[in-house]
């Protein structure tokens, strides 16, 4: 690990670190070395204490998580908190879950930094959307079931109606594309009815919960029955919603299809 000083420069630095889907081991190395440099690091509500081993102990850390229907920290109060240490002279890492430019408000706070004169990196972490499926055993792109991959969140900021399901599904249908889905969990119901304008009631589906964690839980059922299915198996936040032929390659799905045709 870097060693830690207690002099600090007259102008710190910061970077925007992704902790990955949750599982410590798939931190990757780069990540690993900027947490320990780290004098402070702001810190999202998904980063579990096995990252955060990799602070140096006398590194100051501040918890700032932000998750939807919780109370959170002001996006505006974290830039402000990340200007001032750099401005302090801290060694700032910004620990997110996941990736920072997927779904994490990583560009957000890069264009406040740089408007505020001060130069940022980016560590990418996995994304739980990748991470995810992959666990289960299945791509998100396969040259037979998909040419493609959408993510999409299923949360719309106030004021914002979100995205367009209708086109993404006939986009996804015409051009086979998989639909990989965060933060739908509490609108699922409207994102079924309206991606049933344009895919199949039979378009294969997984959700998965607490990607990459030990407690990770998961279910697979259709598109039309997305709703029920999240509903009978008390499927929650933070969730993964894939949708897609490339589901098939799960091979729990192939294995209860084999019986469905059996019985």
């Amino acid at each position: 690990m870097n060693s830690f000083s207690p002099t600090l420069p007259s102008q710190g630095s910061c970077t925007l670190v992704g902790a990955g889907p949750g599982d410590p081991e798939l931190l990757t190395i780069k990540a690993a070395k900027a947490i320990a440099a780290a004098s402070v690091l702001f810190v999202d509500d998904l980063v579990s204490d096995a990252i955060l081993s990799h602070a140096n102990p006398k590194a100051r850390v501040v918890y700032v998580g932000k998750r939807g229907g919780c109370k959170s920290t002001p996006q505006a109060f974290i830039e402000k908190l990340m200007v001032a240490a750099v401005h302090e002279g801290e060694n700032v890492v910004r620990l997110k879950g996941g990736d920072p430019f997927i779904f994490g408000r990583g560009g957000e706070e890069v264009e406040h930094l740089r408007e505020a004169g001060i130069a940022v990196q980016v560590v990418n972490g996995i994304t739980s959307g990748l991470a995810g499926l992959t666990s289960l055993g299945a791509p998100l792109t396969h040259r037979d079931r998909a040419h493609g991959v959408l993510f999409m969140t299923g949360h719309a900021k106030p004021g914002d109606s979100g995205p367009d399901w209708r086109l993404i599904a006939a986009t996804a249908h015409a051009a086979k594309l998989t639909l990989v889905i965060y933060m739908g969990v509490s609108g699922v119901q409207r994102i079924r009815d309206e991606l049933l304008t344009g895919l199949p009631g039979n378009t294969p589906v997984a959700i998965i919960q607490h990607a990459s964690l030990p407690h990770q839980r998961h279910a697979l059922t259709f598109l039309q029955d997305l709703p029920a299915c999240i509903a009978e198996n008390q499927l929650g936040s933070p969730s993964i919603i894939v949708v897609g032929d490339v589901v098939q390659g799960i091979a729990a799905w192939q294995a209860e299809q084999g019986q469905r045709r059996a019985a």
